[in-house]
């Protein structure tokens, strides 16, 4: 059964006290917000930090493990780079392997991922008729891995590695 006992902190509040509250919780998640918006220009990525969700890339990345992610446009894509990328018609993103690059005598570049732990590439994953993943699917490019999220309460500090 719910319990509602704040509701009664609530009502012992006056206005004042209420209003302050209010504007206090207001004021964090504007604060949340515009701290994901700044990390959102300086990285150049719509999800600057993303958690692994599976266990494709272990064992050089486990479920719960974070990772901060750059998406210059300018930094050409390489073999063996973690990238994050969208698939159509998918809404969460993949964290994978550049296995191979493809790139057309017209300047345009292509490539194929495969998690570590898989046996095979991922055009399994891709669309129906997708073969190579191109630059506008990719989130983010992996950059340092922060923080591991155990079972455990505290998050563990994991290694701080960056990649350049």
């Amino acid at each position: 059964m719910l319990s509602f006992d704040f509701l009664d902190d609530v009502r012992r509040m006056n206005k004042r006290q209420l209003y302050y509250q209010v504007l206090n919780f207001g004021m964090i998640v504007s604060s949340a917000l515009m701290i994901w918006k700044g990390l959102m220009v300086v990285t150049g990525s719509e999800s600057p930090i993303v958690v692994v969700l599976s266990g494709s890339m272990e064992p050089a990345f486990h479920r719960g493990d974070l990772l901060f992610l750059t998406n210059r446009v300018e930094d050409p894509i390489r073999v063996g780079e973690i990238v994050v990328f969208r698939i159509e018609g998918r809404e969460i993103p993949i964290v994978h392997r550049v296995l191979k690059i493809h790139e057309k005598e017209n300047g345009d570049i292509k490539f194929l991922t495969k998690g570590d732990n898989n046996s095979v590439d991922d055009r399994g994953l891709y669309k129906q008729g997708q073969h190579w993943l191109e630059k506008k699917d990719v989130v983010g490019r992996a950059r340092g891995l922060n923080f591991v999220l155990n079972k455990n309460v505290e998050p563990n500090l994991k290694v701080c590695c960056f990649i350049n």
